[in-house]
């Protein structure tokens, strides 16, 4: 150690140092182990920073901050939804779970099932063959008897045999399902339709349907006495369908048979009219005696002929075979009148005979029409008879042990999904809005 650095190192004051010595460059002198001789340390000067660096140091406090504020908007935006969600989403949530699960009163569901089937011959020939014991066949009437459950006469007969409104009425049903005593028709089908669920199966041919009651007794007893409107329905489809198809048949098969005794009765009235019980029986004597005259005439004119003949004829005996000549000329003339001109301003054979002919051939063909009106009506019957319906039960009702509704979990979750996307639909509406007045 030099001798500047050794008095650099001593105060002036004379006190005792407070540190450790240090040297004329301003390093600490520390004693070396062995000989007692403090050396100077080094001591790093102090460093001011730059501008940069106070630049990048204050970017950097600046960016901090907007992100504190940034981080501090994005938590109070959260709070806000937050609490909107549940005042518009999980308030009413739990109300309705608060509804389904204490207030709702508890409904029981009866399920049954039925079909309707025809009484059809065991071949068909044609497209009816094809279509014939297949659901297909029976599909109008099965959409016909869901039509009329579900109308107001059945809701109508249902409730003037069964109390339906005084069911719904009564105090122990909960106030949004509970039927008002002053309420109206339409009221009472809105909930009618509401409880009875109606539905068919066109691939198998089957109506289901499920009737909902607060009592399982009174369920059972609803779907019975719907089953039963509906067999009476069927009944009166058959029962109309066969009526219409025999209603043709038989109105024809008694104008046919009315027409057959008027003829009848023409042909009665020309015989007593004329006196003539067949015309050709008339006829064939009338022809007989013609030719028996004509016989008796040619052999008296060959008679005469022979007797005119001689040299000297007796015209005493030729008179007689002259007049008898005479005669049988006149009776073949007046029997020929007969069948051509009549007598006395009567009608002539020939006539009469035309007539009756006419009036029995009418006859005959007023029978034929008869005979195929009856097999038409024989027909019909038949087919009558081969579309009867009938209503065949499945499924029976039978009253159930626990309630089916209300679902208090499906409904309230049914419940928090409309009222989410309503709340989304409303938000998203208002946000296009409000960029659309900001823009």
């Amino acid at each position: 150690v030099s001798p500047d650095e050794t008095a650099a190192a001593v105060p002036l004051s004379g006190a005792p140092p407070s540190g450790p010595p240090k040297g004329g460059d301003g390093r600490a002198l520390t004693a070396l182990p062995g000989d007692g001789v403090k050396l100077p340390q080094t001591v790093k000067p102090i460093q001011l920073p730059s501008t940069e660096q106070r630049a990048e140091i204050n970017h950097a406090a600046e960016i901090l901050k907007m992100q504190q504020d940034i981080a501090r908007r994005r938590k109070r935006k959260l709070a806000l939804l937050a609490a909107r969600m549940f005042v518009f989403v999980g308030l009413p949530t739990l109300l309705a779970a608060w509804y389904f699960t204490m207030v709702a009163t508890p409904l029981y569901s009866t399920h049954s099932e039925f079909v309707i089937q025809t009484q059809e011959p065991a071949a068909t020939a044609g497209m009816g063959g094809l279509l014939s014991g297949t659901p297909a066949a029976n599909m109008q009437d099965s959409l016909v008897v869901q039509g009329y459950m579900q109308s107001r006469d059945a809701m109508l007969r249902l409730d003037q045999d069964l109390g339906f409104r005084k069911v719904f009425e009564a105090p122990t049903m909960d106030p949004l399902q509970r039927l008002a005593g002053d309420a109206t028709i339409d009221d009472a089908y809105a909930i009618y339709k509401k409880n009875l669920l109606i539905s068919y199966d066109q691939t198998e041919g089957i109506i289901k349907m499920e009737v909902i009651a607060p009592d399982p007794v009174v369920s059972a007893e609803w779907a019975t006495k719907l089953i039963s409107y509906a067999e009476e329905q069927v009944d009166s489809l058959s029962k109309r369908k066969r009526e219409e198809s025999m209603a043709g048949a038989a109105e024809s098969y008694r104008q046919a048979e009315q027409a057959v005794i008027d003829a009848q009765r023409r042909v009665i009235e020309l015989q007593e009219k004329f006196k003539v019980l067949n015309s050709e029986v008339e006829v064939g004597l009338l022809t007989t005696q013609i030719g028996a005259l004509e016989t008796q005439l040619t052999q008296e004119r060959l008679s005469l002929a022979q007797m005119e003949a001689n040299e000297n004829p007796n015209q005493a005996r030729m008179e007689p075979v002259k007049r008898r000549i005479a005669t049988l000329e006149s009776e073949i003339a007046t029997l020929r009148a007969k069948l051509t001109e009549g007598q006395e301003g009567g009608e002539s054979l020939a006539r009469i005979q035309g007539e009756l002919l006419v009036a029995q051939a009418d006859v005959q063909t007023r029978q034929m029409l008869l005979g195929q009106a009856l097999q038409a009506m024989e027909n019909s019957r038949i087919e009558a008879n081969r579309q009867v319906r009938f209503l065949s039960v499945s499924v029976a009702p039978v009253p159930t042990d626990s309630p089916s509704y209300p679902r208090a979990f499906e409904n309230t979750l049914v419940s928090m999904l409309i009222l989410m996307g309503i709340y989304l639909m409303v938000s998203m509406t208002v946000s296009i809005l409000r960029e659309q007045v900001s823009a």
